[in-house]
């Protein structure tokens, strides 16, 4: 029932001029700074670790603006399930396209970390770019695991494998053309992953990315959407794609992705998804972090 409720109130928010959801937006966002307890430690632990020389203010500061920029993306769903295209294009600017345009030829692997605007991006690049196929995690609510898929779906086909299936899927997909958005920067155990530093401290790294650049000759290029103050909506932007990707050593291919990711977190520390427990999984003998 609280689902449901949930869905139908960000229903009726999306029909609001975008500054009112703004605004609402960044209230709900401090209302669940005050209730969600659990998620307020694991975003302090995460910033404690990530930056040992920030004070408790600081980091307080940084969490609570990250809680306003979620509620806000979460607010911003209903845009993404139920607006328009045109709405869409409003509301996302995008910049150095013609990087992406460059290589459209080309296998490509877009790397997007997750940052606040993820979704946003996402959706945008679905209305003007090749097919897309992405990885997915299922949600264990059912209702909210289907409302995520029809979202994923909008504006273009993409196909959607889940991360229980393996590589092989992916790479059947990018052989017929589509272009892979991949997210690499959570914490899925340590199966499969190595643990490399992200802002000096070890962390169970998915080294999927080095593998698949490799086995599908696809150019690695970042491309990270940032949430811009007021209503002014997102910007996506396109970096450079990287050059001698992957090289020799896998751990050196995972360093270089983790320390891109450390060099936009600085940019905007707010945005990083700190609410996950990004340190979950301890090299052997290490306690947990969060407790």
């Amino acid at each position: 029932m609280l689902t449901r409720f949930g869905l139908l109130l960000i229903w009726l928010l999306h029909w609001l001029p975008y500054g009112w959801q703004v605004h609402i937006g960044n209230g709900l966002g401090d209302l669940l700074w005050l209730l969600a307890r659990p998620r307020r430690h694991i975003a302090d632990t995460n910033l404690r670790l990530c930056f040992p020389e920030w004070d408790a203010a600081q980091r307080q500061q940084i969490a609570r603006a990250h809680f306003r920029c979620t509620a806000r993306a979460l607010l911003d769903q209903g845009l993404l399930r139920w607006g328009s295209a045109a709405q869409l294009r409003r509301l996302v600017q995008i910049e150095n396209p013609e990087l992406y345009n460059h290589v459209l030829d080309q296998p490509i692997i877009l790397l997007a970390p997750h940052f606040i605007g993820l979704d946003v991006g996402a959706a945008r690049l679905r209305m003007d770019y090749p097919p897309s196929v992405t990885i997915y995690s299922r949600i264990r609510n059912a209702i909210i695991d289907r409302w995520m898929l029809q979202v994923r779906a909008r504006f273009s086909p993409t196909i959607l494998v889940s991360r229980h299936d393996g590589v092989r899927p992916l790479i059947k997909a990018m052989k017929q053309g589509h272009h892979l958005f991949y997210l690499p920067d959570q914490d899925f155990g340590a199966r499969d992953a190595l643990f490399i530093p992200f802002f000096g401290v070890p962390a169970a790294t998915i080294n999927a990315l080095p593998r698949l650049a490799g086995l599908t000759h696809a150019k690695v290029m970042p491309v990270v959407t940032r949430q811009l103050p007021g209503a002014q909506g997102y910007v996506l932007r396109f970096y450079p794609a990287w050059d001698n990707f992957p090289g020799p050593d896998i751990a050196s291919d995972l360093r270089r992705m983790n320390t891109f990711i450390e060099s936009v977190v600085r940019e905007m520390p707010e945005q990083y998804f700190w609410l996950h427990k990004r340190f979950k999984s301890r090299p052997a003998g290490e306690p947990s972090v969060y407790d």
